[in-house]
Formats: C-alpha cells, structure tokens, sequence
C-alpha cells in the first residue's frame, strides 16, 4: 500500500498550524491524494476550543520521523506451529518462496523460527535412519507425511517408541532384527509382511501401494499393528518418515526479534552482526510482523507537506529523513533543503490559513463548514482578531468569506477563540512557555521565543519568578543563547518580554532597551514574526 501523505505544522502548534494542517489535507484529498493531517505537539487550549466547536478531530500525533521498525515491516501470513512436520515446513517454503518462517504456539507467542538452512543442516546430518523416540512423533504423523491410506490399527495418537526399520533382508534376518514398537518399511512380499508383524512391530508401512492379503490384515489386527499403505517407493518413503519430525525439533528457539517502535538505526548493528535474513517482530510477545534485512537498507521515507514553517528547528523531528514534497507557509524563509525539486506556496500574509483557503477557491473545490470555520479560526489566532501588523487586507477578505461559509459572526466568535487561548489559570510555567514556542538562528546565536497571548497581562506576570526559572533551565537543557516569553496583551495591543541568557546587548540593540526586573515592555508590538524576529535578526548582524 502506497505511503500516505502527512501534513504537519510546527513543533508546538498553535492553532494556525494545526486548522491549516486539517484544512490542507482536505485539499489534498479532495484532489485525490491520500493526504492525512499531522501535528508534532499538545494542543493548546484555544485550538482544542476550535476543534471542539466544529465537532473536528485533532491530528494524529507524530513525535518523529525517523523509521521505525513499523514502517518497514511486513505481515506475517504464513506461520508454524511447533507440532507442525519438517514436511510441513518444507512444502511451505516451496509454495510461498521464503527461506524462514516463524513458530507460534496457539496464542500467537512467538516461540522460534527455522530456517532452510537448519532444513540444510539436518538433510547432511542424516547418516542412516532416523531414531524418532525422542522426537515426540505420532502415527498420525506418520500417516500424514505418507500421504498414507489406513488399512488397519487405531489409537494413532500414540508416540513412537520404536526404530524405523526397512525389510530388505531375508526372512530369518527379520525375526532377528525387529523390535517391538518398531515401524517397517516392505514393498509387496507377503511373507516379508507377515514376519514383520510377527515380531510384534507397532506399524507396517506398505510401499509403492503394496495391497495386502486378507491374512496379512487379520494378523495386523490380532497383533494390534497398524498398516499404512503408502503411495511412494520404500527410498520416498524413509525420506519422508524422517520428515515427520516436528518442527520443535529443529528451530531456533532464541530468536533476535525487534519491537515496531524501535528505530531502524538501532537494528541495523544487530542485524549487521547477526545476519539472518529475516526478523520477527513482537510486541508484547505476540508475533505481529517480519522485517526482512534487504529492506532496511533504504527504507521508504514518509511523505510529508509543511504548513506554517520551514526552519529545521521548529520542523517536527527526524524530517531530514523524510521527503518533503511541499511547503505552504508564511513567515521568513529558514534554509531547508530538500533533495528534489518541491512545490512551494509561499506569501507574505497574516496566516497560513490565508493560503489554505484561497488554494481551495482557485482550484473550485467547494470548503465545507467545518473547514471554513477552523480556517476562519487560524486567521483570527494569528492576526489576533486583525489587531497584529501582520494582518493584511487579504486575511480580512478570506475571513470575511469564510464566516459567511461557517455562518459566524467575526467579532463575537473571534473573542471567544482569544479568550479560550487566553485562559492560563492552571498552567504550568513549561505548559505556558511550550504554548507557542519557536527555534530561531540569529546570526551566531540560538534564540527560542515562545509567545502567549492573552486579555490581561497582569495574572501571568505574577508567575514572572517561575517562568523565568523554567526559561533558564530550558535554555541550559537545550543549549539556547537566550530564551524569551512573548506575553501579548491583546487588549492593550502591547508584549511584555521576560528573558534569561545572554547576550542582554541584543535586545538593547534591536529595542533600544533591556527592560527593567527582567522585564522588557514593547507597546504596540504583537507579531513575534514581523516585530520581534526582524529586529533580533537585524541586531544579530550589526553585533
């Protein structure tokens, strides 16, 4: 089955990446492609008010795209069970061309693996016939590998306790060769027979569709002895009696195996050291799978649409080993490189969702009310309610277009959605820095700039110790030159900035100011994109 296609926004999603996520991918599929959206982090408050007033499902979740053992497993439709015969096993391998296959006992457990070359190893090993005492092999077994006709005897179920013997001496050399519980091999010599039974053999194996006479019979019968006709010669037939050993027998019962959710580069020593050609893949004990070597060696990669950025640092991880195949975004370009040649829509307005939209217009396809209301809802997050300089008349035209869709009023609706995103009551310091928070280069230095947005800055501000202490533990962690809280004030249309690292010099070049008790006041700024990186990036350059 062909890979689908995630689209996916940044790392800490805010609500723009998440409705253009959605909304993208309903494009996507309404042009025929098997467009899944993604995201690659929590949901935050405002957007899980969205999604849950137009009844939408979030995103699948993906932490990363480095392969799994997943990606690259196949299906297990072809097993073994323990008591299964070599012959079994044999005849799988020729009908389905593998060269291994699993063991599982009835509950699916993996309990082995056996392979053609422990097939191999036993076919040289066999230097004369095969003692199946300690084999655990039945009649019925016997019978089976045959492809016998039952003549005479019951109780099938009984293990062998005797040897597998061919009559291919005289009469007298028989009586002195043959058991009890023995199996005989004799092809149409009646007088072969009936010694053989004389001596109190378990089973006589009539070769080459040997028939029996009557008296033959009746001795079997007065003897307890079993006859199998057979319709192979007696060289087949001793060959597939020893192939009525079990499978248990045979394979291997410490077996390498991987989990689903291992990664592919963790494996790839194992397997190096190792080299089996194939790998069961268990998940809590249960068979579920195999990875074959030859197919870790290049992995197909995840598909994948960026919406809403295009830095490496604010990509979900692992995306160097995925294939982009588009991006849709709105903010500064940040150096990804892909390896071909992509589509990207790319255009300087207040949000994604901007894009998104008018995408499905010029192709006319029609945007339900679902989709037109998580837009609308993008377009009011990141404009904030069109108060941010960012916003550009064509936000407001989409926005106005896409209420009419979703049947909204802008003004009431819009205030709901920023008072959802607002609400930090029982958040934590890491719930509010991880809000909305971005990776930026600047030059030589290494910024990570969350923002947060919300009716009145004040009760955040009481939380200013514990933020701060979250942002420089953060910042230790994660090797950042600085890391800053952009906390909007969308009422007052003005960010207060709370800061930790170094150097404090950047922001006094790009504000004129450091701010006072850890605290820098920015009156009329409420874009992180076009108010606050631009600066920082400009600063960066004269430092």
């Amino acid at each position: 089955m062909e890979k689908p296609i995630y689209v996916i926004g940044h790392r800490n999603p805010d609500t723009d990446s998440i409705c253009s996520a959605i909304g993208y991918a309903h494009l996507k599929q309404a042009m025929g492609e098997n467009a899944i959206p993604a995201r690659a982090g929590k949901i935050n408050g405002e957007t899980k008010y969205v999604l849950d007033y137009f009844s939408v499902t979030a995103p699948i979740l993906i932490n990363d795209l480095y392969p799994r053992v997943r990606d690259v497993m196949m299906e297990t439709t072809v097993t073994l069970r323990p008591d299964n015969t070599l012959r079994d096993l044999g005849q799988l391998m020729k009908q389905h061309s593998v060269k291994s296959l699993p063991v599982i006992d009835e509950a699916k457990a993996l309990v082995g693996i056996v392979t053609v070359g422990d097939l191999a190893k036993r076919y040289y090993d066999e230097l004369e016939m095969q003692d199946l005492r300690e084999t655990g092999v039945d009649f019925s077994g016997i019978l089976g590998v045959l492809d016998g006709k039952l003549i005479a005897g019951e109780n099938l179920s009984r293990k062998i306790t005797g040897k597998v013997r061919i009559a291919g001496a005289r009469i007298h050399t028989l009586e002195k060769v043959f058991q009890p519980g023995d199996i005989v091999l004799v092809g149409d010599r009646h007088k072969a027979q009936l010694a053989s039974i004389n001596c109190k053999i378990a089973c006589l194996v009539l070769t080459g569709k040997a028939v029996p006479e009557e008296a033959v019979i009746e001795a079997a019968r007065s003897q307890g002895t079993i006859i199998i006709q057979a319709p192979y010669d007696t060289y087949t037939c001793a060959r597939l009696i020893n192939q009525s050993i079990p499978v248990r027998m045979v394979m291997q019962s410490q077996v390498v195996t991987f989990k689903p959710s291992e990664l592919i580069s963790d494996c790839k020593a194992i397997i190096v050291k190792t080299n089996h050609r194939n790998y069961p893949v268990v998940e809590n004990g249960r068979l579920i799978g195999l990875i074959n070597r030859d197919q870790l060696i290049v992995p197909e990669k995840e598909k994948i649409i960026l919406v809403d950025h295009n830095e490496r640092t604010q990509a979900v991880e692992g995306i160097e080993e995925a294939r982009i195949m588009e991006i849709i975004d709105h903010h500064r370009l940040g150096g990804l490189q892909t390896g071909e040649p992509i589509f990207i829509r790319h255009e300087p307005v207040g949000c994604t969702a901007t894009i998104v939209a008018n995408m499905h217009w010029h192709r006319n396809i029609k945007i339900p009310k679902p989709i037109a209301g998580l837009l609308l809802s993008a377009i009011i997050s990141d404009t904030v309610l069109f108060k941010s300089p960012t916003c550009t008349p064509e936000d407001k035209d989409v926005a106005k277009k896409l209420a009419a869709i979703a049947g909204l009023d802008v003004e009431h609706y819009g205030m709901a959605v920023l008072k959802a995103g607002s609400n930090i009551t029982n958040m934590s310091a890491a719930e509010i820095v991880h809000t909305d928070l971005k990776e930026f280069q600047t030059g030589e230095y290494s910024l990570a700039i969350s923002q947060i947005s919300v009716m009145d800055a004040h009760e955040l501000l009481t939380k200013q110790a514990d933020i701060e202490d979250y942002l420089a533990a953060m910042r230790a962690k994660e090797k950042y030159d600085m890391a800053l809280l952009m906390i909007t004030d969308i009422m007052k249309e003005a960010t207060y900035v709370l800061y930790t690292g170094q150097p404090v010099k950047l922001l006094e070049a790009a504000f004129g100011d450091n701010g006072k008790d850890g605290v820098l006041y920015l009156p009329g700024v409420m874009s992180r994109k076009k108010q606050v990186v631009p600066p920082l990036v400009e600063a960066a350059r004269d430092l």
